[in-house]
């Protein structure tokens, strides 16, 4: 049969809504940004906590790191950090390749959620609080997909503010566990109180975001009448050989969270000053807060601030791991408060690459496969993340096992 005379049906296409009522969709993207990622920044935050709440079964490491001067564990917060990515990293793989029901994929995230939470404030073995980490991390990689393909039915303006959400997970997230433990809160008591956040995902979504208008089906007479770049992607092989397009928005934004995560979770816990007000279990949480704070004011800048060349951000990035891994070795900074300015600074590159990322997609992808790249693209900080936990664990311990300068006596 003619391609001219055969009878093709178009897919059904949504209208972006806009309106007085835009600001229902705004906000709504903005809060389910906060939720979807305040489990997985907890977990980040509560790392160094996991960590030594287990670790005293087997002190000899432990013994072996203070005794040449420096106050870590073996175990690095890396090892947090694989649980609180790796299954994330597996659900953006496989589920741009599922069918979109977004509904069971928002409450299948919003019930690992709170599972999560209980999990790890229940913990009374190591392996329950790292498999509430997994399901957390789950939770975190079905609504990042889900959302940010589901972004392509509303206003472009959603993608900058749930980025400018997510980064806000960032703040909140580190700075409600840093207070909490600062006051006292047991680890369990703590994680209860998070449970408020599955529960305002859930009615944010279902009663605050405002539903897509869905247009009737299309018949067309030949595939010829649709525009190409319009087309929808169909099938497994269609999908895979999209992928190759989509390298350029990849591979820096992978660059950068690759740098940015193994200074996080390999660096960040050997950094110690004296002489302050805060031990070093404190300086840990606090300069999680100071790059969550960065996070959040560079996703939130895209409608004031773009850039393109989104590659110098993971050459600064790079510049910031050889300044923490000399940091590390020798303790040369003279104060906590330069180490606080540089880090907030490493948070402004990787919040500044991931919204702009997104932002630039959002204009140069048609909203028929657009739905696809941002599910694929998301994937690439993951990557980045996965990475950065199996290399920050060896470095991490080798560092452990260093004498420690004077600065760092303890």
């Amino acid at each position: 049969m003619s391609t001219t005379n055969q009878q093709v049906l178009a897919a059904p296409s949504y209208i972006a809504r806009s309106g007085r009522s835009l600001w229902r969709d705004l906000c709504a993207y903005w809060i389910l940004g906060l939720c979807n990622n305040y489990g997985y920044v907890v977990m980040l935050s509560a790392a160094h906590d996991i960590i030594g709440q287990f670790h005293y079964d087997d002190l000899s490491d432990y013994a072996d790191a203070v005794g040449k001067g420096r106050h870590c564990h073996i175990v690095s917060t890396g090892a947090i950090l694989l649980a609180d990515i790796l299954p994330s990293l597996f659900v953006k793989i496989i589920m741009p390749f599922f069918p979109f029901w977004v509904h069971f994929r928002i409450a299948l995230a919003v019930c690992f959620s709170a599972t999560g939470f209980l999990l790890v404030g229940f913990a009374s073995f190591k392996w329950m609080a790292l498999l509430g980490v997994i399901v957390t991390s789950a939770s975190s990689g079905i609504g990042e997909t889900t959302f940010l393909g589901y972004s392509s039915n509303f206003n472009k303006n959603v993608v900058s503010t749930w980025s400018s959400g997510t980064g806000g997970a960032g703040v909140i997230g580190s700075l409600s566990y840093a207070m909490l433990r600062s006051l006292n809160v047991s680890p369990r008591d703590t994680m209860l109180i998070m449970l408020f956040f599955p529960c305002i995902e859930a009615l944010t979504f279902w009663v605050m975001l405002r539903k897509p208008i869905i247009l009737p089906v299309v018949t067309v007479e030949s595939t010829e009448q649709l525009i190409e770049n319009d087309k929808p992607l169909v099938g497994f092989k269609e999908k895979l050989a999209y992928i190759k397009k989509l390298v350029k928005y990849m591979l820096p934004l992978g660059l950068v969270y690759l740098f940015e995560y193994f200074i996080n979770q390999g660096l960040f816990e050997l950094i110690y000053f004296q002489n302050t007000v805060l031990d070093g279990a404190s300086q840990y949480r606090w300069l999680n807060v100071a790059y969550q704070i960065g996070v959040f004011v560079s996703r939130s800048s895209v409608n004031i601030f773009q850039f393109e060349k989104i590659w110098l951000t993971s050459v600064f990035q790079f510049i910031n791991v050889v300044y923490f891994s000399t940091e590390v070795i020798y303790f040369y900074t003279p104060s906590i408060w330069l180490t606080f300015a540089i880090v907030l600074w490493e948070g402004l590159l990787g919040g500044g690459a991931y919204v702009n990322t997104f932002y630039r997609m959002s204009k140069e992808i048609t909203p028929a496969k657009q739905q696809f790249a941002m599910a694929m693209v998301v994937q690439s900080d993951s990557y980045g993340i996965a990475l950065a936990g199996f290399l920050a664990i060896p470095f991490h311990n080798a560092i452990c096992l260093l004498p420690a300068p004077i600065r760092g006596l303890i």
